[in-house]
């Protein structure tokens, strides 16, 4: 009966396979567990049901739980994601099911894990490439808890947001995130409790939800020993994500997995990691206002139709983005970071003195700058980390003489590792 309903609102059926990577866990179609031989990216499925069938991410906009408005200490029938299109046709993501044979016990009674920034688009690699960046961050604590239903997740406590979140765990992208993990791991005879501070301002264009997500998904795992791998957690992530702006994994893969993921398909979820040369520089200059751009405002003024001349530009500079981090140029990353013709246009104007510290940046060296995510964080690439700060301090100028806005500039390099435990016992 199920699967006759989901058939009802998608016909997009994928396989049963879970995950492609190397070393990486999978469930087959017998719901054995085993290795899978090595491959260059990481397709990520859903088990026995359909995906998004005929709508794009930027429909996604207008998300609900069926299950949202329950109390978190309660046990939950499986939730699905209603997604409703502009022609007012509704998908349904099917749930998170388990991808262990039998239900794993906790290896430690406390786990802190940490989640890098990330940004996102990178100019017209909008909703499909981002890149992890290292100093900034959240971590979350989680913790065996007696007093937690079985199988369910309660947030304790949230610093670093001003009090602005809430500590429902269905309402809080940490606590989403974190009963995802419980799901895909099957464990349903204990109950955790989080902890989450907050290093990134919310809605600065910085990967905020995802890290809060990222970190919580990988805080969870490592109480069972990290028996999941860091792409099988994006499923966590995104359940996460979907709450907050739109089904899309560029900010919280790179968070879990680290350094540059281009996501390569949406129906099913395939990430391919981008590795870029170690030996060759690149430096990050990340400028954020005290200026929150929302999300959902942001993708709210994004053209519904592009022209064939746009369509082509911006295909051509995500191709170029793409050669550029594998070849480890810098220069030529700048420069297609810079020449995104669709979705920058529209949210710049939003963004007081985007045009002139842009202009600021790259009459400073920068190699190129653009928005970060849905902003308002300005970034800018160089090669050096002395010529970053000089960039930096030209950006912040520009924000405060043509935005009246104050900033503060970050000098930072690729994150390459993602999430990771800081702190077990």
């Amino acid at each position: 009966m199920m699967q006759q309903q989901m058939a009802a609102y998608a016909s997009n059926t994928i396989s049963t396979e879970l995950i492609q990577k190397t070393t990486s866990r999978h469930v087959d179609a017998r719901g054995s567990v085993g290795l899978k031989p090595q491959a260059s990216s990481t397709m990520i499925g859903v088990w026995g049901g359909s995906f998004l069938s005929n709508v794009s991410t930027a429909d996604i906009t207008d998300t609900h739980w069926s299950s949202r408005h329950q109390h978190c200490h309660q046990r939950q029938q499986p939730h699905y994601l209603h997604v409703r299109s502009e022609n007012k046709t509704t998908v349904l993501i099917p749930p998170i099911t388990q991808l262990t044979l039998s239900e794993p016990k906790p290896v430690f009674k406390c786990v802190k894990a940490f989640a890098p920034a990330t940004v996102a688009n990178l100019g017209p690699g909008f909703d499909f490439l981002g890149c992890a960046v290292n100093g900034l961050g959240d971590l979350v604590t989680a913790q065996v808890c007696e007093t937690v239903p079985a199988g369910d997740i309660m947030i304790e406590s949230i610093t670093g947001d001003e009090g602005r979140l809430s500590c429902v765990s269905g309402e809080n992208c940490a606590g989403i995130a974190g009963k995802a993990t419980l799901e895909l791991l099957g464990v349903q005879s204990v109950g955790i409790s989080l902890t989450l501070h907050k290093g990134l301002p919310l809605g600065s264009g910085l990967g905020s939800s995802a890290a809060s997500a990222a970190a919580a998904a990988a805080a969870v795992n490592g109480l069972f020993g990290s028996i999941l791998s860091k792409a099988q957690l994006v499923q966590a992530g995104l359940e996460s994500e979907a709450t907050v702006s739109g089904y899309h994994a560029d900010n919280v893969a790179p968070s879990l997995m680290g350094g540059f993921i281009l996501v390569r398909s949406y129906t099913p979820l395939h990430l391919i990691p981008l590795a870029f040369p170690e030996d060759k520089p690149l430096v990050f200059v990340l400028v954020i206002p005290e200026f929150e751009a929302p999300t959902k405002e942001m993708r709210a003024v994004l053209p519904k139709e592009i022209t064939m001349k746009k369509h082509i530009a911006n295909c051509s500079q995500a191709s170029a983005l793409v050669t550029a981090i594998l070849q480890g140029d810098s220069h030529l990353l700048g420069a297609a970071l810079s020449s995104d013709t669709i979705v920058e246009p529209q949210r710049a104007p939003l963004i007081p003195g985007m045009g002139a510290v842009t202009a600021a940046a790259k009459n400073a060296g920068a190699y190129g700058c653009t928005i970060s995510g849905a902003g308002p964080t300005a970034v800018a690439i160089t090669n050096s980390e002395e010529q970053g700060k000089l960039i930096g301090a030209a950006m912040v100028d520009a924000f405060a003489s043509h935005g009246g806005l104050r900033a503060t500039a970050y000098v930072s390099k690729l994150d390459n590792e993602g999430a990771r435990i800081v702190e077990k016992h």
